[in-house]
This record gives C-alpha cells, sequence and structure tokens, in this order.
C-alpha cells in the first residue's frame, strides 16, 4: 500500500465510518429490529483500512503514530472501532455498531482536518519505550470511556423506549438495559485503569525540559482532572449504588467533556503541544 499515503487511507477509512452512520439510520428507524451484520461488515472494513492508515504513517517516520493532535485523535478512534469490533462478536451487542459509526465519522472527519494543516515536528517526541506507553495507555483509556459512553446511549435508547411502552423495546434485538448497564461499569472500570497506569508511567518516565514542572503543565492537570471525575462516577456505582440513567448519563456528560477539552488542554501545554 505504499502507493498512497497515510491521509488518503484515512480519508477512505473516514468515508466508510460516514456510509455506516448513515446506514445507522435506518437502524434506529426499523427500531432495531434488523440484524445489522452489515453495518458490522462497514465498521470492519473501515476500520482495518484505519488500521493501514496509521501503519503506513508509522513507518514513514519510524515512530509510533501518537506525536500530534491529527495523531492522537486517530489513534483514540481507532481504539473505539477495534473494540467495538471485539464486542461486536456477540450479535446483541453490534448495535453498538449504529451509536459508535456517526462519533467515529466525526472524529474522523476533524482528525483528517487536523491533518491538512499539520506542520511536522520532532517535539513531543514518543519514540521511546515508556514515553510510548504512557500515550498509548492514556488513549486507549479515552477509547475504553468512549465505548462505555457509546453502550450508555443505547442504555438511554432502551430505558426510553420501555418508559414510554413503545413496542419497538419489545422486539428490539439490543440486550436487556441490566446487561448494558453492566457493560458501562466494566468499561468506566477498563479505562479508569488504563489512565492510572498511563499518568503513573507518565510522572516516572517523562522528563520535563528545564523550567517546565510536570505537575503544574495543563495537560496533565487536565488528566488528573479527568481521572478524578471518572473516579467519582466509579464510587458512586459501587459506594452509593448510583445505577440506571444518572450512571448512564454521567458516562455520556463525562466523555462529552473530554471529547470537548481534549485538543484544548493538549495546546495549553508545553510538554504535550503538536
Amino acid at each position: 500500500m505504499a502507493w498512497f499515503t497515510d491521509q488518503t487511507l484515512f480519508l477512505f477509512a473516514v468515508a466508510l465510518y460516514g456510509v455506516s452512520a448513515v446506514y445507522s439510520i435506518f437502524l434506529f428507524r426499523r427500531g432495531f429490529r434488523e440484524d445489522n451484520r452489515i453495518n458490522y461488515l462497514l465498521l470492519l472494513v473501515a476500520c482495518a483500512v484505519h488500521t493501514l492508515a496509521m501503519f503506513q504513517r508509522g513507518f514513514s517516520l519510524q515512530r509510533c503514530p501518537i506525536n500530534n493532535l491529527y495523531e492522537a485523535t486517530m489513534f483514540i478512534g481507532w481504539t473505539i472501532a477495534a473494540a467495538y469490533l471485539v464486542i461486536g462478536l456477540w450479535p446483541r451487542l453490534r448495535f453498538l455498531g449504529a451509536f459508535a459509526a456517526p462519533l467515529l465519522f466525526g472524529m474522523g472527519v476533524y482528525a483528517f482536518i487536523l491533518s491538512l494543516g499539520l506542520k511536522q515536528t520532532t517535539k513531543p517526541d514518543f519514540s521511546g519505550g515508556w514515553p510510548s506507553l504512557h500515550a498509548a495507555l492514556i488513549l486507549l483509556s479515552y477509547g475504553a470511556f468512549g465505548l462505555s459512553s457509546l453502550a450508555a446511549l443505547m442504555y438511554l435508547n432502551q430505558e426510553h423506549d420501555l418508559k414510554f411502552h413503545r413496542m419497538r423495546a419489545l422486539f428490539a434485538r439490543m440486550p436487556p438495559i441490566q446487561r448494558l448497564e453492566l457493560i458501562i461499569g466494566r468499561l468506566l472500570l477498563a479505562g479508569f485503569l488504563l489512565l492510572t497506569a498511563g499518568l503513573l508511567i507518565g510522572a516516572a518516565a517523562l522528563k520535563p525540559p528545564a523550567g517546565v514542572n510536570y505537575w503544574s503543565d495543563a495537560k496533565v492537570v487536565w488528566s488528573i482532572f479527568v481521572w478524578a471525575l471518572y473516579l467519582t462516577l466509579l464510587i458512586l456505582r459501587w459506594r452509593f449504588a448510583q445505577t440506571g440513567r444518572r450512571f448512564a448519563w454521567g458516562a455520556v456528560g463525562s466523555f462529552a467533556f473530554v471529547l470537548l477539552t481534549f485538543w484544548g488542554s493538549s495546546l495549553m501545554s508545553p510538554l504535550h503541544r503538536p
């Protein structure tokens, strides 16, 4: 695939995510009564091309492709898509794709726009082992948080239909809301553990330049706030039995905050600025 640039491959993947997002409208209109193997296949092909784009970029630059906002956004989207494909092996959870596709398409379009104005830089350099692991774990945690928010949207959709006694809730092939709630909790826990490990490795492995305090860096402060936000959500779930609709909205709102502030916090950070 050397004759295709990573941007060309990624643009093709984004187009496939867009087709899947449009097809998802059909699934919504049908009340999730149809088996969505077609949507799963679309996301499978899109993720495969997305993976090729990441490998192409990594090999062309001879480093781990998580060095700027374009690459970070591309990596988070890939994490969500890959995790969905694994979870979607269970047929009744494949409908997560109907919620994932619009998010992946939006993130893909934004990442591609970022790539158009990208300036190559050697900083930050995540080519070393520990710094690369630090970045990868944190980005993987955002992928887990993103997938939990999609499961939460799926939960809210089911809960809304059941509350208003809609027939499509009875005939839909989605899993019961109790199982969805369990999935949300497990994804949040997995994301929290990944984020914790990433922050600890960053504190031990990253060496800030002279005059820069690691703990006062804008991105580090933001990451600690995100860590505390998800810790609070998990404590409310297990210590105070905060479940159901509020817990689902908490998962959605927390990831919305991450999406809306991730890039701004990176631009404010001397350590992480692309």
